[in-house]
């Protein structure tokens, strides 16, 4: 049995939430919230939402036991490119790109 959240549409790059998906990935759920919790990166607040809706999820639609989950899957796939342009030198324009990411996150329980 598992859990699963996705996040579809996140204003940050796939490449930054990625650091922060190695810290958690294979942790116990409850050590996960306490890593996104107190690291400083602009990633762990979206993924901190993510992982609290996942575990709702799991809890509420499939009976998990909560104490005993852990993150089994989670990664950030590239999302649409908003593209926007920054004047230049001379009348020239350059191109700069604001990426948005898709994260999944699948939490299944251990298996004593």
């Amino acid at each position: 049995m598992e859990a699963k959240a996705i996040a579809k549409f996140v204003r940050i790059s796939p490449r930054k939430v990625g650091v922060v998906l190695d810290l958690i990935r294979g942790k116990d759920a409850k050590y996960a919230e306490a890593v996104l919790k107190h690291t400083p990166k602009a990633a762990s607040e979206p993924l901190l939402k993510l992982l609290h809706s996942a575990m709702a999820n799991a809890e509420n639609n499939h009976d998990m036991d909560v104490s005993r989950l852990y993150v089994a899957e989670c990664n950030a796939t590239a999302g649409p490119i908003l593209k926007r342009i920054r004047p230049r030198a001379q009348g020239r324009a350059f191109r700069i790109n604001k990426r948005t990411s898709h994260i999944s996150l699948v939490l299944k329980e251990k298996e004593d």
